[in-house]
């Protein structure tokens, strides 16, 4: 064979898995079908959130998180339901990711120099009983220097690969079959596409200018999910969350197609938990756009009033940051594809984090003079950005001039004044009190008895209509693609299983092409942090597999 191994995507999952393998001195072909300046794929643009277990950083602040609780909180929002077939790998990897966030996954990236912000975020926080779907305590933690700064260390060892002679990497190498003989996978073969100029993230040329075959004893596939492939999320979108959107913008970049997943199962891998996936409900139009129809996530605090397109109230636990998927259900059932958060400058300017590295330049750029500059009067200058030049945003100084802003801008007159002033009116009543019956309102209050809240995430409780926390502000909110939590079914070795749930030889997968691990680790809703987190994990279980 010509290499030991073949690793079809060049994210952080493949880039894990070359790193892992290349310690036991095998030769390795990593391929991607994106230009080399994309390399890393989505994991360079993420916020580098990553959900830890009894953290050093949550015993400072004074969380006490346990294996146990987190393992509860997993269960409670995976429903894992097809324990005998579809979920019964993913339920084992389930429990061997909680395993590796509680004990070895801190202590691995800080060998790796990866360090972490003191304040652990509190994601998706559920809103129902204990058992129930979210997070219990705060556990996202997010990486000094974002998604580049976890990509760093990886993309360094695979260059020091390269550079002695184990790792050729190919990019604009795209994988069009694999090639199997006897039932064994023994390589790879497909189309070199012409070389692109294009800046990351960029929408790169498909042109073709040759061929190409390469074999080796196993081929990984790191290939992603579907997020940027519309008519496959259209096509999987699953009853219980209603009619799929008619328009969404995307959360990734357009190489996140889906492809390897059906070139795989042609190879005999089996592809299950198709209808799970994860798509948010704050998404905004990037105003500064990089690849077609790029969104941006808004990570609320918990004060803004939720609205679907009619001026409606959401009813609880539909608050910003709690439920993720039960917040887009409730939106689908409006048969409108959009909703709006009404907030003051006051919760803007605490409450507002965008999702991604660039919008992090902070953070990106481990500058601690910038993030202490977050504490200062206004809004952080990317969010600000997108109030002057966001599609999205209306800032007014009064309530007529905000809804007049809300109406323009979906052309349609279906905010109605009356309605919303009557609404926020009776929210900002119950704020006369320290008890209520409002239970945003109580949801609020209890975020801020968390120190990491209080200092930066959660704005002091105050009325909505009160001229001194002005200006008023009103965005319209896109779903926005993102994760695929389904996918090809894989053992604990990370090996690819086939329709009768054997291995099929020579071949493995990792990352979000095994929704994570296992054909969808997440059941049907995720944590947070533990997307990058199943691409660092798959990519270390099938890296030590075929290191031995």
């Amino acid at each position: 064979m010509e290499y030991d191994v073949i690793v079809v995507g060049a994210g952080l999952a493949g880039l894990v898995t070359v790193s892992e393998v290349i310690q036991s001195k095998k030769k390795v072909l990593l391929l991607d079908q994106e230009p080399e300046t994309s390399l890393g794929g989505q994991a360079w643009w993420s916020f580098g959130g990553l959900f830890l277990v009894d953290s050093p950083e949550q015993r400072r602040l004074g969380i006490k998180d346990s294996k146990e609780l987190a393992w509860q909180d997993w269960l409670g929002s995976a429903g894992f339901d097809r324990l005998d077939d579809e979920d019964y790998w993913a339920k084992k990897w389930a429990e061997a990711y909680v395993n590796f966030a509680a004990e070895e996954k801190r202590n691995w990236l800080y060998s790796l120099g990866i360090r972490f912000f003191p304040v652990v975020g509190w994601a998706e926080r559920g809103g129902y009983l204990s058992e129930g779907h979210g997070n219990s305590v705060p556990r996202f933690h997010i990486t000094w220097g974002t998604g580049p700064g976890l990509v760093k260390p990886f993309e360094k060892m695979v260059r020091a690969g390269m550079e002695n002679g184990l790792v050729d990497y190919k990019p604009r190498h795209r994988v069009d079959e694999l090639i199997s003989h006897n039932g064994t996978v023994i390589g790879v073969q497909g189309k070199i596409l012409e070389k692109d100029d294009i800046e990351r993230g960029e929408k790169s040329s498909r042109t073709v200018i040759g061929d190409f075959t390469y074999k080796a004893t196993a081929v990984v596939v790191t290939s992603g999910g579907i997020g940027a492939n519309f008519d496959l999320v259209r096509e999987n979108w699953p009853t219980r969350l209603g009619i799929p959107p008619k328009r969404m913008i995307s959360g990734v970049p357009a190489h996140v197609d889906g492809r390897m997943l059906s070139i795989t199962e042609k190879a005999g891998g089996r592809i299950v938990n198709k209808d799970r996936m994860w798509h948010y409900t704050e998404g905004i139009q990037n105003w500064n756009p990089i690849w077609p129809l790029h969104g941006i996530r808004i990570l609320p605090g918990p004060s803004s009033i939720w609205l679907d397109a009619e001026g409606n109230r959401f009813p609880a636990p539909n608050f910003p940051g709690f439920d993720t998927l039960g917040t887009l259900q409730a939106i689908q059932e409006t048969n409108y594809d959009y909703s709006w958060f009404i907030l003051t400058e006051k919760m803007i300017e605490k409450e507002f984090a965008l999702s991604g590295s660039e919008q992090n330049p902070d953070l990106t750029g481990k500058s601690i003079k910038k993030v202490l500059s977050r504490i200062l009067p206004g809004p952080p200058a990317p969010v600000k950005a997108f109030m002057d030049r966001g599609k999205d945003f209306v800032v007014a100084n009064t309530l007529p001039e905000l809804v007049e802003g809300m109406n323009h801008i979906t052309g349609k007159d279906l905010i109605n004044l009356e309605k919303i002033e009557r609404q926020l009116l009776a929210r900002d009543r119950e704020m006369d009190n320290t008890f209520t019956k409002d239970l945003q309102i109580t949801a609020m209050r209890g975020a801020r008895n968390y120190l990491g809240d209080k200092l930066i995430r959660v704005a002091k409780p105050h009325k909505i209509l009160d001229p001194k926390n002005g200006p008023l502000i009103a965005v319209r909110l896109n779903i926005l693609t993102r994760k695929t939590l389904g996918g090809l079914q894989t053992d604990l070795n990370g090996q690819v299983l086939n329709e009768s749930g054997t291995p099929v030889p020579g071949l493995y997968a990792a990352g979000e092409v095994t929704g994570f691990g296992g054909g969808g680790m997440h059941g049907y809703r995720a944590l947070e942090g533990t997307f990058l987190g199943g691409c660092l994990f798959g990519g270390k279980i099938v890296g030590q597999s075929l290191a031995k």
